[in-house]
Parts: C-alpha cells; structure tokens; sequence
C-alpha cells in the first residue's frame, strides 16, 4: 500500500510540474495541505519535508517553503553580489579563488578607471557555484592605490564587496554594465563544465562607490555566465 505522504508528495509535484505553483512560488502551509488531502500534519510535514530533502523546494525560516528554481533569477537594475542573489534564491553559494595577483593597469583599465601609467591593480579570478553546480567565472580588478594591502585578504573566502565597504569604508553606489552573447573557450568552459563554443553570456561592468568622500570608479570586472542557470529580472516602468 502506496504511503500516505507519497502520494501528497506526488500530487504537490504535479501541480508544480503544471505551473500551478511556479518557480520561486510559495507552497500551500502544512494547515493548507491537511485540509486540501485530507491528512493528518504528521503526514503533510513528512511530503514537505520528502520535496526539500530532493531538491523540489526550499525553507525560509519564518516565511514559508518555496518550489527551487533551476536558474538563477539576475535582478539587473540592484546592485547585489553574486553570493548574495545565489542565497536570495534559496541555494547555497560557494565560491573557489584561481588566482589573485598585482598586475600594471593596460590603457583600457586607465581609461575606465581613472588610473595613471603604472598604477597598479589587484586582479582576482573566482569561479562561483550555487548548490555545488558552477555558475560563473569572474575576473575582478581592484585599483591598488585606493585599496592599500587589498591583496592581503583571502577572496576564496571573503566576499570583495564586504571588505571594501567593512575594511576600507566605501560605499558603493551604482554600476554600469554590458551584456554579450559569446561562445565558451576552452578554458572557460572546462571551468563552467559545459562545452567548448557552448553559448553564454559575458557581463563587463565598472562599478562607482564613494571613497574619502569622493564618487570614483572603485572596480571593473568581467564575468561569463552560464545560459542554463541565468535568467534576467527587469522591471519597467511607464
């Protein structure tokens, strides 16, 4: 005999299948689910409980369970961290350093940057997961001169934007991005685990923030992102 909480289980999954409940849509309470099914909590807590443990859904304490979505959900008009979107969607973030060190500014990042002949920058590659699958590889590039002993700190740990604005009190303000489709490398793709001249998509970006009570460009980065875990978020307004 089929148990009880299996087949709310399958049930709860059909109607997600169907889009009754979509991508980051909260499921019915355990309340909800006892009257809908007509079983007792014990049962409808084992089916929510049986859908999180295999990866259908997520828990936020205090709000509520909600059905996983398979790409992440890019806001494009809040500046927020890659960490910090990969958690708001209820994954685990992870990040792994694949190099960092101090390199001379060419003349496009002295441009973009606002640096002189022979300034120096902190240059870091990072390759992002969410739920332990990669997401994205960034190189980020941090201008010595306003960020003395930046390359002291742990990136494979630290999140950039945490120690910029806890270590050296900057607040940053806004950015300015390009998005381009591209084909995958070789090296990008062994990376990101999908094929070579796979498409995906490369973000650039120059960031502003306020340093010694100055708006200034603070860093520029480039990151490519894989297609199949990336969709865009843009609200507009007439």
């Amino acid at each position: 005999m089929t148990p009880k909480y299996y087949s709310v289980k399958k049930k709860i999954l059909e109607m997600i299948d169907q889009e009754e409940i979509g991508p980051d849509g909260m499921l019915p309470s355990e309340r909800e689910i006892m009257n809908m099914f007509g079983v007792s909590r014990i049962t409808a807590k084992k089916a929510i409980d049986d859908l999180v443990k295999e990866g259908y859904v997520y828990r936020i304490q205090g709000k509520g369970t909600f059905v996983k979505n398979d790409k992440l959900n890019q806001d494009l008009v809040s500046l927020t961290s890659c960490t910090e979107d990969i958690i708001r969607m209820g994954m685990t973030p992870s990040k792994r350093l694949l190099s960092a060190e101090i390199i001379t500014a060419d003349q496009a990042s002295m441009r973009q940057l606002h640096l002189c002949s022979g300034d120096k920058l902190f240059k870091v590659k990072r390759v992002y997961f969410a739920d332990n699958e990669p997401l994205n590889l960034t190189t980020t590039y941090l201008p010595c001169k306003l960020f003395p002993g930046i390359e002291n700190f742990d990136f494979g740990v630290e999140s950039i934007y945490n120690v910029l604005e806890n270590e050296y009190g900057t607040r940053i303000t806004k950015a300015t991005r390009t998005i381009e489709a591209v084909l995958a490398a070789d090296e990008v793709a062994e990376i990101l685990n999908i094929d070579e001249g796979e498409p995906i998509l490369l973000f650039r970006a120059v960031t502003l923030g306020i340093v010694n009570g100055k708006e200034v460009p603070i860093e520029k980065f480039k990151t490519y992102y894989r297609t199949d875990k990336l969709k865009f978020c843009i609200n507009q307004v007439r």
